[in-house]
């Protein structure tokens, strides 16, 4: 990319107004062409100045941040960073700008004039990850929620374990993923997707309300049934334990790896070590690094590694790592995972299928 990525800095706030461009200022290859203090002037800054990124609040008068960033998705289709607050309402309202087709957000801390300066990298690394990936694709974005819970499939014993690695435009890639699992689905399914606490407990109750199999955030002690997905809370590792009422899933406050916490790698060794062929393990869109080496401990241990296709990633960073260090054994489309998941996890499933996947070879399959 030539020249410096252009940004434009959208919020009411002028504390945020003048303390994000002073954030970016560190990063040379960041250049803030502008600021704008709500959607009307933002639009307008849109067409005189061309930025390639735009970092938007969500609470604005006026014209606010959601039918601002639909605007932007019709008019641009620019890749969007809500700047969220970090409550239970800038929770919600943030889950709704990323399924309208926001790149990503960053939550600002409690105190913001203090510690503003402690989000600088990640809001800087997910600007250079925006700028890369270019104008929003859409083709993935999930459906309306339905206005009614769906029936839900008594616990069973799982045939499977699924575990998930997700990242940067993993709210809808999950959403579509799980929308398409059909309520009898034979897998225990384990996910982190990279959040801040407060959001993952909302984020899960959203896919469970529109999703066929159950989803609620994890609890330290929750059993590993069929038909279940539990999503790992921000802050937290989550690894699996063989039990003898049961396998369960727990939670701790262990250091951050690869800069995480909740981190891929945590998972992914766990559930190598508790389960090892019993364990099929999933790369899916996302910036870094995280669980490239826990999938290489999966493989190792006889089970099954895919990884998300780069077509279809927001971002193809974590699939990517994995990729390249030899431990994907398939790489497939998102709109082809949900079979791949039913086929691997289901109670009739042959030998014939099993061996096929481990005998794929990986990089170049789909």
């Amino acid at each position: 990319m030539m020249g410096p990525m252009r940004v434009l800095v959208v919020d009411d706030s002028a504390l945020m107004r003048r303390l994000i461009p002073k954030i970016l200022e560190r990063e040379p290859s960041i250049q803030v062409v502008g600021t704008a203090m709500d959607g009307h002037f933002a639009l307008k800054k849109i067409e005189e100045l061309a930025p390639q990124v735009i970092t938007l609040d969500l609470e604005m008068p006026g014209l606010n941040g959601i039918d601002t960033l639909k605007e932007i998705m019709r008019r641009w289709g620019l890749p969007v960073i809500v700047v969220s607050s970090h409550s239970t309402a800038g929770a919600s309202i943030t889950l709704k700008a990323l399924a309208l087709g926001a790149f990503d957000f960053v939550a600002k801390p409690k105190d913001v004039s203090a510690t503003m300066p402690a989000i600088a990298d990640e809001l800087i690394r997910k600007i250079r990850a925006a700028a890369h990936h270019g104008v929003v694709q859409q083709q993935f974005l999930p459906d309306e929620a339905p206005g009614v819970q769906l029936p839900k499939q008594p616990p069973v014993a799982p045939t499977s374990i699924v575990a998930i690695g997700v990242s940067t435009g993993g709210p809808n890639a999950l959403q579509y993923l799980f929308s398409k699992l059909p309520v009898d689905f034979a897998g225990s399914i384990l996910v982190v997707q990279h959040m801040p606490d407060g959001f993952t407990e909302l984020f899960a109750k959203r896919l469970d309300e529109t999703c066929p199999i159950r989803v609620k955030e994890a609890q330290s002690g929750d059993l590993l049934v069929a038909g279940r997905a539990l999503i790992c809370p921000g802050n937290r590792h989550m690894k699996v334990r063989k039990m003898p009422l049961g396998n369960v899933a727990f939670l701790t406050d262990d250091p951050p790896v690869n800069g995480h916490r909740p981190s891929v790698d945590v998972l992914f060794r766990s559930v190598a070590e508790e389960f090892g062929p019993q364990v099929m393990a999933v790369l899916m869109t996302g910036m870094g690094e995280d669980g490239a080496a826990g999938m290489g401990a999966i493989r190792a241990t006889g089970g099954i590694t895919v990884a998300q296709s780069e077509r279809t990633c927001v971002v193809y960073g974590m699939p990517k790592a994995a990729v390249e260090r030899g431990f994907v054994m398939k790489t497939v489309h998102l709109q082809d995972l949900p079979t791949l998941l039913q086929k691997q996890c289901a109670r009739e499933v042959t030998s014939g299928e099993d061996k096929e996947i481990k005998q794929s070879t990986s990089a170049g399959s789909n």
